[in-house]
């Protein structure tokens, strides 16, 4: 099983990549069983999810 160090830098990988089946077979498994990975995974996207609307709102306002 990949340490949390691994499956964070997975999880943030996953935002600007595809995951082979491999790394995602793991990455599942570690979640399953670690609410801290879980956990940050989540705030990943969520904070992904807000950049993306910052982005576009201000790119709205520029024009």
């Amino acid at each position: 099983m990949i340490k949390c160090k691994q499956a964070t830098q997975m999880l943030s990988e996953k935002l600007d990549r595809p995951l082979t089946t491999k790394e995602k077979m793991a990455l599942t498994m570690h979640t399953t069983m670690c609410g801290a990975c879980r956990q940050f995974g989540k705030q990943m996207e969520e904070m992904r999810k807000i950049s993306k609307t910052y982005t576009k709102e201000r790119n709205t306002n520029e024009k």
